[in-house]
């Protein structure tokens, strides 16, 4: 047979989806109502098949059209194809999480992470048992992480903005003063002037010995001491915990469910007491990366984090 004519080389989708419903049917009026098209579309394009595959594919015998021998030929791999490109061309199926053999890394603030792994873990072992995670401290630039695919999800204060960046608020919390059992300050009402005279921890990255702790007390012409700046909340606490100083801990909005987040300074046994100045709320969001959005095993990922951030202790 003479070889396709290279002009016939590039073919689009529903030619092999009517060449199905053709061989299937085995007639043009048929193949038409399967297509919801007409029976005069449906003849045009029966013309053009015979013209790309050079065989007339469908004879008429008697009142009835008959396969030749090339479609007969040709009717499974036909239904073939078109299954094929039914399934390429539908919705991903959602991930089973059983069947994942994952390590996702994470980029979080040490307190944050403290907070999620054990919700983690025990959706892990419950649902996606081949799956492990890996936490990074906020070493990296997270919209350039993300996008070079060296962190699959943030988590934490969300405070860049690139154009492509997913981001999802997750939780909303207030940020509380912690000390040690039996400090002056909890043994009567909190006020500023007392929260300013108090030894302070501050958490920095960037050993920044001010924060928005500060411009509140400003408000009242008040300037706290702040004797040490450490880069990591749970050193804070645990400094907090064998000291005379006050450390920042995030805390659940009144009148909402407790927040992990604070777990780790009732395990340390510190008072937790209501600052007596406005602060800003602290909003706890997640990114990714775009091309994650749709992706199953990233999706469980996500649902997870939401999880385990709300009810650790439960899922």
């Amino acid at each position: 047979m003479t070889p396709v004519n290279s002009r016939h080389s590039t073919l689009d989708a529903n030619l092999a989806v009517a060449l199905d419903a053709l061989l299937t049917e085995q007639s043009v009026t048929r193949a038409a109502a399967r297509l919801h098209t007409s029976p005069a579309a449906m003849s045009r394009t029966l013309g053009r098949l015979r013209r790309t595959l050079q065989d007339p594919l469908l004879v008429r015998a008697g009142q009835a059209m008959v396969p030749t021998p090339r479609a007969l030929a040709l009717r499974e791999e036909a239904a073939a194809v078109v299954r094929r490109l039914g399934a390429l061309l539908s919705p991903g199926e959602g991930a089973d999480p059983a069947t994942l053999h994952s390590t996702f890394t994470l980029q979080t603030a040490d307190l944050v992470g403290a907070a999620l792994t054990p919700g983690l873990l025990h959706l892990a072992r419950q649902e996606a048992p081949g799956v492990s995670f890996r936490f990074r401290t906020e070493e990296l630039e997270a919209g350039p992480a993300l996008r070079e695919g060296r962190i699959d999800l943030e988590i934490g204060s969300i405070d860049h903005v690139d154009p492509e960046t997913r981001v999802e608020k997750l939780v909303m919390l207030r940020m509380v003063a912690a000390v040690r059992p039996g400090h002056p300050l909890a043994e009567k009402a909190l006020d500023p002037p007392r929260l300013a005279a108090a030894e302070h921890v501050v958490v920095s990255r960037k050993g920044r010995f001010t924060g928005p702790l500060d411009s509140a007390l400003a408000e009242h012409n008040l300037h706290r001491r702040v004797t040490a700046v450490l880069p990591s909340h749970l050193a804070a606490m645990a400094l907090a915990a064998r000291s005379d100083v006050v450390c920042l801990v995030p805390a659940a909005l009144p009148g909402e469910p407790g927040s992990p987040l604070t777990h780790t300074a009732t395990a340390l046994g510190l008072r937790l007491l209501d600052i007596p100045v406005p602060l800003p709320p602290l909003n706890i969001g997640m990114a990714w990366h775009p091309r994650h959005t749709a992706d199953g095993a990233h999706r469980w990922l996500r649902n997870a984090v939401r999880r385990a951030l709300h009810a650790p202790g439960t899922t």
